[in-house]
């Protein structure tokens, strides 16, 4: 591996003008890392997936998908914010490390303290990091990065209408912001300054963007993208959860009440635009970010991953955000670009998880890693995008809940026994729970096995006290 890098690196660097080699880029033999992160974004902007059939301006992202490797199959350890990143940073499964959730004490996790964040990783190796905006999540990272600008909310318009349930994420419109205020464009531009810099060692550079995160509050233009007459919803089935275990339907419970009065009020058009100007916004954001790459002098020896730390429903499921073990709130994006290694156009369709990125990029690298590490490095896919596999796509939920998704099914344990199967072949909107089809009864046995027995599960750690700091 280290040859194969290394040569590509070489062999770019003395194609380039006079005027730029050995000027501009320094002596290293390291490979760069340029790490982009967008929150809540699900995986509509793929084109082959056939979970939504309206239009996606995205065209950063796509392009970007175009030039590397994309993983078309890529699931989230955890379907909330602060268990997927941790999880993706530690190299920690949430079964190991007992977080499960957002809000939760992740002081309180053994397995955590002695974990080595992604980071830190990077930086014990002589790289500069640097973390921009929404990256980690209740784990703090601070001191593993040389620069840091810490994620914050943009505020939110006066007087603005709460819809429909009147709490402060569930609305959306145009913001009363300019776009060159508002926090993700902060993030991009400090990480197109850096980019625009000269290193004397290599970089580990991530952006975080909270968009599409609600509430989605983005300029008007953005909104002027989707005409409400052009907007397409989501395909929903009536009586969806009429199948779906007690603790199934409990995960969902209060975000149906909010899908039965978005579709009681006719708003489900202008929540999907406002969910799909908000990742307008993202879009142009990360292509800032990877124009100003593709024009500075480490576009050749620079690995970029971009990923989304979970998806994300819009009334599938009768469901509305993140925080289930179906789908679309598992199913996220996963994309690479390695110099010397990838091709244009590839595309995996194999099963991966997020937490496969920490052991890749320490492998790509070639960095040591320092402790036990749960996923398996996605190099053999980077250079085969259809090389074999054995699907890491395990998601964990609250106590224990534990989902896995291979080709072909998605198999679901709660707990008292409490299951869920999906024939995602005949049945890709997990529409029919096959569980109790006898028909399914050895799938059944053998996804069972797949998954971490609830006795090897840690439990989840407690949940942080109100004013704690992270």
């Amino acid at each position: 591996m280290k040859n194969v890098l290394l040569t590509a690196w070489i062999v770019a660097l003395l194609s380039m003008p006079a005027s730029t080699y050995g000027k501009d880029i320094p002596h290293q033999e390291k490979m760069n890392v340029l790490f982009l992160i967008v929150d809540d974004l699900n995986t509509w902007l793929l084109r082959d997936t056939n979970r939504y059939a309206g239009k996606v301006i995205a065209p950063n992202i796509q392009r970007f998908a175009d030039s590397g490797v994309v993983f078309t199959r890529a699931y989230t350890a955890s379907p909330f914010c602060s268990p997927s990143r941790t999880a993706m940073l530690s190299g920690v499964s949430p079964w190991k490390s007992g977080v499960y959730d957002n809000g939760m004490d992740i002081s309180q996790s053994t397995a955590l303290q002695n974990a080595t964040s992604l980071p830190k990783l990077f930086k014990n190796a002589g790289y500069y990091t640097a973390s921009f905006g929404k990256v980690a999540h209740g784990w703090d990272i601070r001191a593993d990065c040389d620069d840091r600008i810490a994620h914050k909310r943009d505020p939110v318009p006066p007087n603005a209408p709460l819809m429909p349930a009147g709490k402060g994420e569930q609305d959306w419109g145009p913001t009363h912001l300019r776009e060159e205020d508002m926090h993700d464009t902060e993030y991009a531009d400090a990480a197109i300054k850096k980019l625009q810099s000269k290193h004397d060692r290599p970089f580990f550079i991530a952006c975080g963007l909270f968009h599409p995160h609600m509430p989605w509050y983005v300029p008007q233009k953005y909104f002027d993208m989707f005409p409400l007459t052009e907007v397409t919803t989501p395909k929903l089935l009536a009586n969806d959860l009429n199948d779906v275990p007690p603790l199934g339907r409990a995960v969902t419970a209060g975000k149906s009440r909010f899908v039965d009065q978005v579709l009681e009020r006719g708003l489900h058009k202008q929540g999907v635009q406002g969910y799909l100007a908000t990742t307008a916004y993202a879009d142009t954001q990360i292509g800032r970010v990877l124009d100003a790459l593709d024009k500075s002098p480490y576009r050749d020896n620079t690995i970029v991953v971009f990923m989304t730390d979970h998806g994300f429903h819009l009334g599938e499921k009768n469901h509305w955000q993140k925080g289930t073990l179906w789908e679309e709130a598992t199913h996220c994006l996963l994309m690479f670009r390695v110099p010397g290694l990838t091709q244009s156009g590839g595309k995996s369709e194999r099963f991966v998880s997020l937490q496969d990125i920490y052991p890749t990029l320490a492998e790509l690298c070639e960095i040591e890693l320092l402790s036990q590490i749960d996923g398996h490095s996605l190099v053999p896919l980077l250079d085969d995008p259809n090389a074999e596999w054995k699907s890491t796509a395990i998601s964990a939920l609250y106590d224990r809940f534990v989902s896995i998704r291979t080709e072909g099914f998605r198999y679901t344990r709660y707990a008292d026994d409490q299951e869920e199967l999906y024939d995602c072949t005949s049945d890709p909107h997990e529409w029919t729970n096959e569980i109790e089809n006898s028909n399914y009864a050895t799938v059944a046995k053998k996804l069972r096995a797949s998954v971490p027995p609830l006795s090897e599960m840690t439990p989840p750690v407690p949940s942080k006290k109100r004013g704690q700091a992270n």
